[in-house]
């Protein structure tokens, strides 16, 4: 699997030469292998070690080898500091390419001194240091690329779900199998007892059970029989099954989960920013002291080589690599930890804006309430027409629907044996509800809020007596008249009440956003403890609303199901979808919960607020430690004896770049 090389990550310059973790490691032996004869070759620091040794012609093949490994193996960083400084914003790359420039080419000009004045005094070179340095920097960047590997392989543990081919059941009954990329909408695929499910689609024959935990995150084995949805990467039970294909590749529940860890794990982060800013601070910081070591070294030693070992040192030291990937390790093991756990994090910057929340919007059909609503009233106010007719024609406008609503009017006309004829042109209208044509007459199926804006007669008495007891009453319009309704009544989600009563704990307002009624809305707030209670609304009112609340400085999170709530979704400052695999949910949220289970608010909740901590102790391991660093590489303590070398500076800065990425895979959902 390749993934982004944390060298390209944001912090590091985003136009970053790409480099697979196969090809850094192989880098990386071939320069260790390089650097071994320098060692041996070349005195460090111009001073030589007991197992160096040398002989006439030695000094050409340190340079040989020198420049191999400052165009083979500095080739990363020079590739990152050109992206850069083409982008204006001189970082960590940028910083490193200049230490092993001036390293390497100083070095270059030692050695043509030292050939062309034979028995003089010339520059001290800077090949062992240069090696050295080079295989540091190239093993913490492996390091670090292993390390966001083993933090964010949730995509890849995802793709093993699906398996390899899939039984494909032809119009004459034969079976074929065919390898999955092979496989299209449309087809009927055998599933066998047993066998992952290799595809989105609808049973067409059989009955099972189906183990989605892996995929949602739900443990329990879901009864399944023909009509119902599977999704492909799910474990089949106890049944055989044919399936008809509804989704593969990119359209699969799977590849939209994957896309969402895959967009949430490189979109930058305002807390990402921040390190940049700090990380680009650092670099001046570095220049300058660099430079002023350079000077004041040169002034007090009036040695250029002791001046140059000083600045090196400060631009080896000084590399803001741990501060660069103090955020994105964080952020890669929370998009992958909130992914096994049903929290897929669309926006990483939702995480860091979490902390922040001060109010909670929540729609109430499918986020608070079950949404399986049954019908317990039917009612007709046309002498023509008795009750079964109106469940008739609503359920023939219902069809194509797949509102919570929708699913109660054709179950109770299925269980009365209604049967139903399809409507014309039958759509869905936002803010107003379903219109369409059967038997000649158009029908509508709206709520007591359309009624009133449009001023339509209707029973009031009749329907503030059903929505007092918490129902949902949808009318039906027949050419423009009311013709009868159904009362529809629905199931408070178990976990909803400790749901509320934890963000109240945390000083955090519950407020409800819903297109129901007044009294309906009013009798499942009452239940659930909820003060704050908006009824009656269209999408662009839920929107509004939301703004008037940000207005006031407060930072709100919407939940909804993505059904009508897109408007609010986007306009929040975290929106957060309950339920997956919606066009809506994707395109709007920033969060969505798989398993609808309105607990999850809280498990994101504390994601979130472990995430940030990581990230504040990461930044100051990252930035606290160069900001200890840089005087020290400049040599403000030689007067103690206490001088950083270049390779020592380097192997710190890797230790600080490990303890980086070990505080940064311990985070855990509270």
């Amino acid at each position: 699997m390749v993934m982004e090389h944390p060298m390209d990550m944001p912090a590091h310059g985003e136009g970053g030469h790409m480099m697979n973790m196969g090809n850094l490691k192989k880098k990386f032996f071939i320069c260790l292998i390089l650097t071994i004869p320098i060692l041996f070759l070349s005195p460090m620091m111009g001073m030589a070690l007991p197992f160096q040794v040398t002989f006439e012609g030695s000094e050409w093949i340190v340079l040989i080898l020198a420049s191999v490994l400052f165009f083979y193996g500095g080739m990363p960083f020079l590739k990152g500091a050109v992206s850069e400084l083409k982008e204006k914003r001189p970082a960590m790359m940028t910083l490193i390419s200049l230490g092993i420039i001036v390293a390497y080419f100083y070095s270059v000009y030692a050695f043509i001194s030292a050939k062309a004045n034979p028995g003089h005094t010339h520059a001290m070179d800077f090949f062992w240091e240069l090696a050295t340095l080079i295989d540091i920097m190239l093993l913490g960047h492996w390091i670090e690329m292993n390390a966001v590997m083993n933090a964010g392989n949730a995509m890849q543990k995802m793709a093993e779900l699906l398996p390899g081919s899939a039984q494909v059941v032809a119009p004459d009954g034969s079976i074929r199998e065919v390898p999955l990329q092979e496989l299209t909408v449309g087809q009927s695929v055998l599933t066998r007892a047993g066998e992952k499910i290799p595809a989105d689609g609808v049973i067409e024959k059989g009955e099972t059970t189906v183990n989605e935990s892996m995929v949602t995150g739900e443990a329990r084995a879901v009864a399944k029989k023909a009509g119902d949805k599977v999704i492909g990467g799910s474990v089949n039970g106890a049944g055989t099954i044919t399936i008809k294909v509804t989704g593969t590749g990119e359209s699969g529940y799977l590849a939209q989960v994957m896309q969402l860890v895959n967009s949430a794990q490189q979109e930058k982060s305002k807390a990402e920013s921040l390190s940049d800013k700090v990380a680009r601070w650092l670099f001046y910081a570095a220049l300058f002291a660099g430079i002023a070591a350079l000077v004041v070294w040169l002034i007090v030693s009036r040695n250029m080589d002791t001046a140059l070992t000083r600045m090196v040192t400060v631009l080896v030291i000084a590399c803001p690599h741990a501060l660069g990937l103090a955020i994105p390790l964080v952020a890669a093991r929370s998009t992958s930890l909130g992914a096994k756990n049903g929290l897929l994090v669309r926006n990483r910057r939702a995480l860091e804006t979490a902390k922040k929340v001060d109010v909670i919007m929540m729609d109430k059909t499918g986020t608070l309430t079950e949404g399986n609503f049954r019908v317990t009233k039917v009612l007709s106010f046309e002498s023509g027409l008795n009750e079964t007719d109106i469940l008739a024609m609503m359920g023939g406008l219902e069809q194509n629907s797949n509102h919570p609503l929708a699913a109660g009017i054709l179950r109770e006309a299925h269980d009365q044996n209604i049967k139903l004829s399809g409507a014309d042109d039958a759509k869905n209208v936002p803010g107003v509800g379903l219109e369409g044509t059967l038997g000649g007459k158009k029908l509508s199926i709206v709520s007591a809020s359309y009624l009133d804006r449009n001023n339509l007669p209707y029973d009031k008495q009749v329907f503030a007596e059903l929505s007092g007891k918490g129902y949902t009453v949808s009318f039906l319009a027949v050419d423009g008249k009311v013709a009868g309704l159904a009362a529809q009544g629905d199931e408070i989600k178990p976990h909803a009440k400790e749901m509320i009563d934890a963000l109240k704990q945390r000083n955090i307002r519950p407020v409800m956003l819903t297109g129901d009624n007044e009294a309906a809305a009013q009798a499942v707030a009452k239940s659930l403890g909820i003060d704050d209670v908006h009824a009656s609304l269209l999408p662009e009112d839920k929107e509004r609303i939301i703004r008037e609340y940000q207005q006031k400085s407060l930072t709100v999170m919407m939940v909804g199901d993505g059904i009508n709530d897109a408007p609010s979704l986007a306009r929040a400052n975290i929106g957060v979808a309950i339920g997956a695999g919606t066009d809506v949910a994707i395109d709007s949220a920033d969060v969505i919960l798989v398993r609808s289970d309105p607990a999850d608010i809280l498990h994101f909740l504390s994601l979130a607020r472990n995430t940030n901590r990581k990230m504040v102790q990461n930044l100051w391991w990252g930035a606290g430690y160069n900001i200890v660093a840089i005087p020290l590489a400049a040599g403000v303590l030689a007067g103690a004896g206490i001088l950083l070398s270049p390779a020592v500076g380097a192997a710190l800065m890797s230790l600080s770049t490990i303890i980086v990425a070990i505080n940064a895979v311990t985070l855990k959902i509270d």
